[in-house]
C-alpha cells in the first residue's frame, strides 16, 4: 500500500473514494465494489482498499448510492407538536423500530410556518417514506409526497388520499369503553374533560363516551374540555368541581387524567371513593406508585409494527392499494376506578 500523503491528517473535507483509491493503489471502481455486496472484488484488493478506508475514516456515501437505485434507507417522521407524554413515548417507539429494520428516521416535530419549512427541506432527500403521526399540516405533506412518489403512512388522524395507508385506533369504541367501566362501577353523575377541537380523536373519543354513557341511560352532569396536558386536566377539574357534583370522571388522555387526580385530591376528595377516574393512553407516568391510573392501552407497540408492516408493502410494491389497519385499546385496571 501507498503511504499516505502528508495532507491526510489535515483534511477537513470528508474522504472520499478517490482518496481511498489513491491510498489503495487501485481503480476508483475497485473501491465501489469493495463496498457493493456480492460484488466481485480480488481478496488482496479488497483488504487494501479496507485498512485505506479504515485510516481515512471513509464511509461510502449513501445518498449518492440512491443515484444508482439503491434505496436511501431515510424515513421521514412528522411528529407534530408532541404536547404529552404519548405522543413522545410514541414517537420514540416509533423510531427505535425504524432503526432495528435499517430504516434511519428523520424527525420533523412542531406546527405552522416552521415545520412547513422543515418538511419542504426534508423532501429534497431521496426518502424512502413519510410517516405522520400529527395531523397539523398533513393534507399539505400528503400532496407534496404524492408529486414526488414518496409513500405516505398515517399513524392517528384518517388521511382519505391516494397512496397513504393508516394505521388508526378505533378512538370511538375504546371511549365507549370507559363508558361501561364507570357505569359498572355504579357511577351515575358523571363528567367529561375532553381534548381540543383542532384533534381528530378528540371529537371521536367524545362521541364514544357519550353513546357509552347512553346505552346505559347516563347522560353527563359536566363537561370541560382541556389542551391533553397535565396542567389543563387539572384546571378543567377545578371547574368542573365549582359547578357539578360527579362520582366518576372520564378524561381523554392520560395526562389530563394525572392532573385531575390532583385537582380531586386537593378539594379533599378519595380516589376512587368519592371519584373513579378514567384515563386514555396508558402512559408510564400511569404505572408509577402515587398515580396507578385506570386507562385504556393505545398500543404503541402494535402501532409501530403496523407501521412496518405497512412501510415493508408499500416498498414492495408502489402501487399497491391503501389499506387501513384498526387497533384497539384494551381497559387497564389499577386504582382509581
Amino acid at each position: 500500500m501507498k503511504r499516505p500523503s502528508p495532507d491526510i491528517t489535515k483534511r477537513k473535507s470528508r474522504a472520499t473514494a478517490a482518496d481511498v483509491a489513491e491510498i489503495a493503489g487501485v481503480s476508483r471502481s475497485a473501491v465501489s465494489r469493495a463496498f457493493t455486496p456480492g460484488a466481485y472484488l480480488d481478496q488482496e484488493k479488497r483488504e487494501r482498499i479496507l485498512l485505506a478506508a479504515h485510516e481515512l475514516g471513509y464511509q461510502p456515501n449513501a445518498l449518492a448510492a440512491t443515484l444508482q437505485g439503491a434505496r436511501s434507507n431515510l424515513v421521514a417522521v412528522f411528529a407534530g407538536e408532541m404536547r404529552n407524554e404519548y405522543d413522545k413515548e410514541a414517537t420514540a417507539a416509533l423510531i427505535a423500530g425504524l432503526n432495528a429494520v435499517g430504516k434511519w428516521p428523520v424527525v420533523i416535530a412542531g406546527g405552522g410556518d416552521t415545520a412547513r419549512e422543515a418538511v419542504t427541506q426534508v423532501l429534497r432527500y431521496p426518502l424512502d417514506a413519510m410517516i405522520l403521526r400529527s395531523g397539523s399540516i398533513a393534507s399539505e405533506i400528503v400532496e407534496l409526497c404524492s408529486k414526488l412518489n414518496i409513500p405516505v403512512i398515517a399513524s392517528g388522524r384518517i388521511i382519505e388520499a391516494k397512496g397513504v395507508d393508516n394505521i388508526c385506533l378505533l378512538n370511538h369504541d375504546a371511549a365507549a369503553l370507559a363508558a361501561d367501566l364507570l357505569a359498572e362501577r355504579g357511577r351515575s353523575r358523571i363528567a367529561l374533560v375532553g381534548g381540543p377541537g383542532d384533534f381528530g380523536a378528540t371529537g371521536e373519543r367524545r362521541s364514544g363516551f357519550l353513546n357509552g354513557l347512553d346505552r346505559h341511560g347516563l347522560t353527563l352532569v359536566g363537561e370541560y374540555a382541556g389542551n391533553y396536558t397535565t396542567e389543563s386536566g387539572y384546571f378543567a377539574t377545578e371547574r368542573l368541581l365549582e359547578h357539578a357534583e360527579f362520582d366518576g370522571i372520564f378524561c381523554a388522555n392520560d395526562a389530563m387524567a394525572i392532573g385531575a387526580l390532583g385537582a380531586l385530591r386537593d378539594a379533599g376528595k378519595c380516589i376512587p371513593t368519592d371519584v373513579s377516574v378514567v384515563g386514555f393512553d396508558d402512559i408510564e407516568m400511569a404505572r408509577w406508585p402515587g398515580v396507578r391510573l385506570t386507562t385504556l392501552r393505545n398500543p404503541i407497540d402494535d402501532m409501530v409494527d403496523a407501521v412496518l408492516s405497512s412501510l415493508d408493502r408499500r416498498l414492495a410494491d408502489p402501487n399497491a392499494s391503501e389499506q387501513t389497519t384498526p387497533l384497539h385499546a384494551e381497559i387497564i385496571l389499577r386504582d382509581t376506578h
